[in-house]
């Protein structure tokens, strides 16, 4: 998994303490109250040893208030049972429910659960620990925890350990001892013996101190070994005078996490109904990579059928086969209010193993008399015998009988067509056929419209519709265009067809583009990589491999863009999630520090060393959610105040006292 290069914390009970001083009040109209509460003392004390109560009393130099402490406050080893935490005055009451472990050492961590009463100054990183035992047990790790597939701080996520390194403890076992982190994502678990642990993170919604499948987790790929270590140190007590001095270090304090969700949905068959009669739809309640197999059975009295319904309908779907329409072309099924449908699909059973299962299906429908044509248009023929029939003196209009009773619509997706992408229709029914040059793609030059040549080939978008078609084209800059749409040029699969039609559009202009250019460092040569750019919501508008150290995006919309990398461990060329039970990692993410607004006819070309700034550091902060509540008297960033050459936030000190700005990283 990944480290960081380093990320201080308190490790012991000196460390975890805040240093105790008077309290002294304001007069009306002084300056704002902007310091945490204090502490002054506990029962039972820091590092207290052969505790035998139940009750903890820890007492401020002010009135404070507790701030969800059923999510924030951590207790260790983690109680099944949860205990009373109350507030009042200048004292917070822990009472725990579960009976105390013998020769234990526990920790009560209360993260930034307290803060003061009037101005909600919050006391951040503050716990005390005391022993059932004769001994306390001293070490502890620290590090942050982010989401994988877009770096936020995990704010408020319980981390937890194992000793050993069982497989099944994160599914069945509760956690030895836990943590909460704080707005920074960043946590300690405090009060650890010697030895080897797992560590992992989650959501645990259903506080039983374990990973569920649907849950949020994170684990940390090795097995970690706590430990103590020296740092230097150095302070300026005057001008030209420094004083050295050893400062204990406890190891690991730069673990990374990075969180995720499998999506874990158990797959069944979730909806099927019949709302029009040439529809059948079908849902299921997860993406499956396998289509039901579906066989009718009953047409109306007509019964023990064994007909395949994909002999008599066309398929529409999604990409991830959970959303299934199957379009009935067959009259004589559309006109039978009943259908009865064999149908074999996948589903999970108690196990949470896939397995085939059959079920048949029952589809009615009101009898609605008259409406079966709209699905069937009549032939030409069959219009002007029609006609004939009633009378031999009226004059046959060839054009008006070709008029189906439904026109089949076909609609551009735009009117000002992106150079750099192809012309896009769609149809409202699966389509059949079309006929040859009944699309036409033509070009004014000179106020003379003519044919494109060579004509662009219609295609289906995807594999999936039969609905959603494309032309690719190599579009001339501010060219004028326009789609003829001849008679019957495109019929459905019902005999419907198109009307006679000009849909005219322009093709946008070269210079109403903007481009950008990134020379990339610090990726492995043995990993290929992505760029995806990105907009204000953080969300993918182009992505593109890394080529030799670059990627190049054109034909930009001017606008304001961010970016982020991926390195593709897998070579599917896009970001692949993290799997507990293959304990996978997702894929490292990176991003670029900088927001980029590119305007009009703009070639701009950017320098990117992806380990330049800690993980934790790199993301904008405009483009961040889960943002650091501002402490009393700040004044919020705005986005507007920011330089876009210096665009991310340094954080300055953190909690704990120690500046982790421009920390590396190394990740394994």
């Amino acid at each position: 998994m990944n480290n960081l290069k380093f990320l201080p914390f308190a490790g012991t009970a000196a460390l975890m303490l805040l240093a105790a001083c008077a309290s002294i009040g304001r007069p009306e109209g002084g300056p704002r109250d902007i310091t945490p509460p204090h502490y002054v003392s506990s029962n039972p004390a820091p590092g207290s040893l052969n505790f035998k109560g139940n009750k903890i009393s820890i007492f401020f130099d002010e009135n404070v208030q507790l701030d969800n402490p059923a999510s924030k406050v951590a207790i260790s080893p983690a109680q099944t049972q949860q205990p009373n935490m109350t507030a009042n005055g200048k004292k917070v009451e822990i009472e725990l429910k579960d009976s105390l472990l013998p020769n234990t050492t526990y920790t009560i961590d209360l993260a930034d659960a307290v803060k003061d009463l009037n101005e909600g100054n919050i006391l951040d990183g503050f716990a005390i620990d005391f022993s059932t035992g004769s001994e306390i047990d001293t070490l502890a790790i620290s590090g942050i925890v982010l989401q994988a597939r877009n770096l936020e701080p995990a704010q408020g996520m319980l981390v937890g350990v194992y000793s050993g390194n069982a497989d099944s403890a994160i599914h069945t076992l509760p956690f030895e001892r836990i943590a909460r982190t704080n707005q920074l994502g960043q946590f300690t678990i405090r009060n650890l013996k010697p030895g080897e642990y797992q560590v992992f993170a989650l959501t645990d919604n259903n506080r039983d101190l374990h990973w569920d499948r649907t849950e949020d987790v994170a684990f940390h790929g090795r097995l970690i070994s706590p430990s103590i270590g020296i740092m230097e140190v150095s302070d300026t007590i005057a001008p030209d005078s420094v004083v050295s001095r050893n400062l204990t270090r406890y190891l690991p304090d730069n673990l990374l996490l990075t969180w995720f969700n499998e999506e874990y949905k158990a797959q069944y068959l979730q909806t099927y109904k019949r709302d029009k009669r040439n529809i059948i739809h079908i849902e299921m309640a997860a993406p499956s990579d396998s289509l039901p197999e579906l066989t009718i059975v009953t047409i109306g009295s007509q019964t023990n059928l064994r007909k395949p319904l994909l002999d008599v309908a066309v398929l529409e779907r999604n990409a991830t086969a959970d959303t299934l329409d199957y379009w009935i072309y067959d009259r004589s099924i559309i006109n039978s209010d009943t259908l009865l449908i064999e149908t074999r699909y996948r589903r999970v059973d108690t196990l949470d193993n896939l397995v085939w299962q059959t079920d048949t299906l029952k589809f009615n429908m009101r009898s609605q008399k008259g409406k079966a044509s709209i699905y069937k248009a009549k032939s030409l023929q069959e219009k002007i015998d029609s006609v004939r029939a009633k009378s031999d003196t009226i004059p046959i209009d060839t054009f008006a009988l070709m008029q189906p009773e439904t026109w089949l619509d076909l609609q551009l997706i735009t009117e000002s067509q992106h150079l750099n992408e192809p012309l896009l229709f769609t149809i409202d029914k699966p389509l059949d056929k079309t006929v040859e040059n009944g699309l036409r793609l033509e070009l004014c030059v000179d106020s003379v419209w003519s044919v494109v040549e060579p004509q662009p080939i219609i295609m289906k978008v995807d594999s999936f519709s039969r609905m959603h078609y494309k032309m690719d084209v190599n579009w001339i800059s501010g060219g004028e265009y326009r789609l003829v749409v001849d008679s019957m040029a495109v019929v459905d699969i019902y005999g419907n067809y198109t009307k006679p039609d000009i849909m005219e559009f322009t093709a946008k202009k070269i210079e109403d583009y903007a481009a950008i250019n990134f020379n990339i460092s610090g990726a492995p040569d043995s990993v290929p990589a992505f760029v995806e750019l990105l907009n204000g919501s953080d969300d993918p508008v182009r992505t593109k491999p890394v080529i030799n150290g670059t990627v190049r995006f054109d034909y930009l919309v001017p606008g304001t863009y961010y970016a982020r990398l991926f390195l593709d461990s897998n070579n599917d060329g896009q970001w692949t999630n993290g799997d507990m039970r293959l304990r996978r990692q997702p894929e490292d993410i990176y991003y670029f520090t900088k927001k980029l607004a590119m305007k009009k006819n703009w070639d701009r070309s950017e320098s990117w060393d992806i380990n330049a700034l800690s993980i934790e550091l790199q993301k904008p902060d405009d483009i961040k959610t889960n943002k650091p509540k501002p402490k009393a008297g700040e004044v919020p960033l705005k986005p507007d105040d920011e330089s876009e050459e210096d665009y991310y936030d340094e954080f300055g000190s953190d909690s704990f006292g120690s500046n982790i700005y421009n920390n590396q990283q190394s990740r394994y």
